[in-house]
């Protein structure tokens, strides 16, 4: 190991031991953790959606674990000391790739886990306004065909982790994307009927669905930043809901609507439901899993769509 990264190292150990010992101290008597009695290989995600995809293709021979939680906002997402000790300890980290997680990029290469990005093969939709024009759209898991190719690298990926349990991931891509295909064939036939469908979000987190589908797609900003929803942006959404007579608009859970609400306001569209992207929902919420997040999604969009 080279000499900084065996520092870096040990500065992980010594702060791990010292927030276990802190622990410790705290709550004497306490149950011990049980992550720390799971033997299993410990895989690490960036982001909640994209560990529930992989804990579905691991079906419980391995553990897996997201970095951010549940309704956080990953792309400005700021790492903490913990998250390094974690990768630290992971045996596997799988991330979506295709410049969403740059905050993850600053600690990636000090750790000895392999590293896997899920959007590996899938073709890029550029980004064409903003800041951001030239990068690639980030958001490719929200495609159900390119989700397909986050299942075969997931596939891939465990399997050369724990090959005694290959067969039984390949039986769970296989099942997942089967998943996949039929809530797109739904969406489709759901749509069928629309003439010109038009999808305006917050967030352009939809390029890639709408490439699948041939629908047009009008969004406040690309990604998800400190300035959102600027009087340029708002304009620019009215003008296209008024041109092409859009009915509904969306907005996702982990951004603030107002933006939205004052193109609702200005154009008469209504506001549809909540869409899910960057975060699955609790579980007693209405995406607790991938699969949950895109069925949702698609029908929702599809509903909004039709009225």
């Amino acid at each position: 190991m080279p000499q900084n990264r065996s520092v870096l190292a040990t500065g992980l150990a010594a702060f791990a031991a010292s927030v276990l010992l802190a622990g410790c101290a705290a709550s004497a008597g306490a149950a011990p953790d049980q992550s720390r009695q799971d033997d299993r290989a410990l895989v690490l995600t960036t982001f909640s959606v994209l560990a529930d995809l992989a804990d579905t293709v691991g079906g419980g021979h391995v553990r897996v674990e997201s970095i951010t939680k549940v309704g956080a906002e990953i792309h400005g997402y700021e790492p903490t000391p913990s998250d390094l000790v974690r990768a630290q300890e992971a045996d596997l980290i799988l991330d979506n790739g295709l410049g969403l997680e740059r905050w993850f990029e600053r600690f990636l290469n000090s750790v000895d886990a392999s590293h896997v990005v899920l959007s590996d093969g899938v073709e890029p939709v550029d980004i064409r306004s903003g800041d951001y024009t030239g990068r690639a759209n980030p958001h490719a898991w929200m495609s159900p065909v390119a989700a397909q190719r986050y299942v075969d690298n997931t596939v891939s990926a465990l399997s050369r982790l724990e090959p005694g349990h290959a067969a039984d991931f390949e039986e769970n891509g296989r099942a997942l994307k089967a998943e996949l295909d039929a809530i797109l064939d739904d969406f489709r036939a759901d749509i069928a009927g629309i003439d010109d469908p038009a999808l305006v979000s917050c967030e352009g987190a939809f390029s890639y669905l709408a490439r699948d589908v041939g629908l047009q797609e009008a969004f406040l900003w690309p990604v998800n930043a400190d300035s959102e929803g600027t009087p340029r942006q708002i304009r620019g959404v009215i003008d296209f809901v008024e041109e092409n007579d859009v009915p509904t608009l969306f907005c996702e859970s982990t951004v603030n609507p107002s933006a939205q609400e004052q193109v609702a306001l200005a154009t008469g569209a209504r506001l549809g439901g909540t869409l899910y992207v960057d975060s699955l929902s609790t579980a007693d919420g209405p995406v607790p899993t991938f699969v949950d997040l895109i069925r949702y999604d698609l029908r929702t969009i599809a509903e909004g769509l039709s009225r």
